[in-house]
């Protein structure tokens, strides 16, 4: 046992690791939808199996399930399904306008909590959500300001 580390500053990051049906699909929601890029992978046979993924502080991996094999056992449906990941930032409504602009179809955003909270369900039904602090009464629902 390691006496000298502090439990308050041993763990620094979680980062959610998804198993999807197919990479690719995942790239395109996280990377060119949402604004994450690529930082490691992990090529095999010139086949992208694994990747990290980062945006801004927080990251997340993603693993496509083997096809064939004795590995081939992706579940039926989608795997995500009840699975919510909440990422804190600083201005959750630029994430929703960019988002949207995209192509993503995002939750419209409403005050809870004290945060702006928008969210969106990734390609496998991952729930994926954005809140940023705001002193906006609460159940406020976004509405873009025209002109």
């Amino acid at each position: 046992m390691n006496l000298e580390a502090k439990p308050g500053t041993n763990v620094q990051q979680a980062v959610p690791f998804f198993m999807v049906a197919d990479i690719e699909a995942s790239l395109r929601f996280y990377v060119d939808g949402l604004g994450f890029s690529m930082k490691w992978n992990w090529i095999v046979e010139g086949k992208l199996r694994w990747c990290w993924l980062e945006n801004g502080g927080a990251a997340l991996m993603l693993q496509e399930f083997p096809k064939e094999g004795e590995e081939g056992r992706a579940p039926e449906g989608k795997v995500g399904v009840g699975v919510s990941i909440y990422f804190i930032c600083q201005d959750a409504l630029a994430i929703y306008r960019e988002a949207t602009r995209r192509g993503i179809k995002a939750q419209r955003p409403f005050v809870g909590n004290g945060m702006w909270v928008t969210g969106m369900s990734d390609p496998d039904g991952y729930e994926i959500f954005f809140e940023s602090y705001t002193a906006v009464p609460e159940e406020t629902e976004f509405a873009e300001q025209e002109g």
